[in-house]
């Protein structure tokens, strides 16, 4: 069975979260120490863990959150349009908006481009989910 639009953005949003995790833990606790988890759970929402860090949602509030402490001394300001515009694709995923081709290709490519900005090896499979779309529209 083929995929949806909509599938291929939750899947490329899983990959975010994957590969967004390790650098959002090592530049939080460069940036802030040994109590960053706490301190951004807190700020997160009440009742937030530390492990909630694995939701690509609280991934991306967190860095919004964080980017003049820490995000913003390491990626430049197209990265933080990125988690921008990320945040909204996340959004209207969860809330069962429709995906085009048009809008799931620009999905899976500001993934793919946060992820190389990070250094992720995840961008690798980013790359192939929209280029699968391509073949598949022009199929």
């Amino acid at each position: 069975m083929a995929l949806s639009n909509r599938d291929r953005v939750g899947k490329g949003l899983d990959l975010l979260g994957t590969g967004l995790r390790p650098f959002f833990m090592r530049e939080m606790h460069a940036a802030l120490g040994d109590a960053w988890a706490e301190q951004a759970a807190a700020g997160a929402k009440e009742g937030s863990s530390a492990a909630e860090f694995r939701d690509v949602y609280v991934l991306l509030k967190a860095m919004w959150d964080y980017w003049h402490q820490v995000f913003g001394k390491v990626l430049g300001q197209a990265e933080r349009t990125l988690v921008s515009e990320l945040r909204d694709v996340r959004n209207r995923w969860a809330h069962n908006a429709p995906f085009s081709a048009d809008d799931a290709y620009r999905a899976l490519d500001s993934v793919h481009r946060l992820l190389q900005a990070v250094s992720a090896q995840e961008a690798v499979e980013a790359d192939h989910m929209k280029q699968e779309i391509l073949r598949v529209r022009f199929a």
